[in-house]
């Protein structure tokens, strides 16, 4: 059977990558001297206590070629195919360093390296999928031809109370059109071809929910859907029973942003993410 990987950004929570068999390759989050494997060593409760209580700034890198020749190379004994759908290159080095690791591995196993060009829950309903075809007996061929196809389908788009941690990131890309307002208001953002764009601006927190929600209802036409938060459960459950019915209950996912994404995008993020039906 073809075994999926993905990376720690992709919104797949350690029950879900047990639920699907998929493995995730954690990237890290540093404060000073201190390094964590995200989702691993490090919770998203965990980092946002410690993003309060710390007086350093946490930074984030990437897993070497390295890692994941040695990951790779460990699932071969089980395989002799394997898929990876990687963060977009635009936001992280981890799809070259994926790329580098495959050159690396001895053994016989053909491994496809994809650049999703999404994050998070968008990047989640593209690697389920993948793993969910695997468990039906599809071949990698099949797989990574759905996949390439399903990207340009999948349609996110996200709420935030500040975009300060995006930019304080380096990872704000078209939305810095949104910065330097006096207003108080909440931005509207979603990521296409690799990259965030700024989408619309709405009053507060209960217009924005509302305007995640219209957005879903817009398309007529849906495949699978999740719904993500940081540190707003309360508001992840209004979207989800706001959003409930538009699609059958076994794909529909609920996720939380991980760690790494964490540092680049601040508290109280809530989006919505939709794989639209062909």
């Amino acid at each position: 059977m073809v075994k999926i990987v993905t990376d720690s950004c992709s919104g797949i929570t350690p029950e879900l990558a047990q639920e699907f068999g998929i493995s995730v390759v954690p990237l890290y989050v540093q404060f000073g001297n201190e390094v964590y494997r995200d989702n691993v060593d490090l919770s998203t409760r965990e980092f946002y206590q410690k993003l309060e209580e710390s007086k350093i700034a946490p930074t984030t890198s990437a897993p070497g070629p390295d890692v994941f020749a040695e990951f790779f190379t460990r699932l071969a004994e089980e395989t002799d195919e394997i898929v990876a759908i990687m963060l977009s290159q635009m936001l992280s080095g981890v799809y070259v360093a994926a790329l580098k690791g495959k050159t690396m591995v001895t053994k016989d196993c053909r491994i496809e390296i994809i650049d999703s060009t999404l994050a998070i829950s968008a990047q989640m309903l593209l690697v389920i999928s993948a793993a969910r075809m695997a468990r039906s007996g599809d071949g990698l061929d099949q797989i990574v031809d759905w996949v390439r196809k399903a990207i340009p389908r999948i349609h996110i788009q996200m709420t935030f109370d500040t975009l300060e941690y995006l930019r304080k990131g380096g990872r704000i890309g078209k939305a810095q059109a949104f910065l330097g307002s006096l207003l108080r208001v909440n931005p509207i953002l979603t990521l296409k071809d690799g990259l965030v764009y700024p989408v619309a601006r709405v009053r507060n927190r209960t217009k924005a929910i509302d305007y995640l929600v219209d957005f879903v209802r817009r398309l007529s036409r849906i495949e699978a859907m999740a719904v993500e938060d940081v540190t707003t459960p309360e508001d992840l459950e209004i979207l989800a029973d706001r959003l409930k019915g538009l699609v059958s209950p076994e794909n529909f996912y609920r996720s939380k942003v991980d760690p790494v994404v964490g540092v680049h995008v601040g508290p109280r993020v809530l989006a919505a993410c939709v794989l639209e039906a062909e």
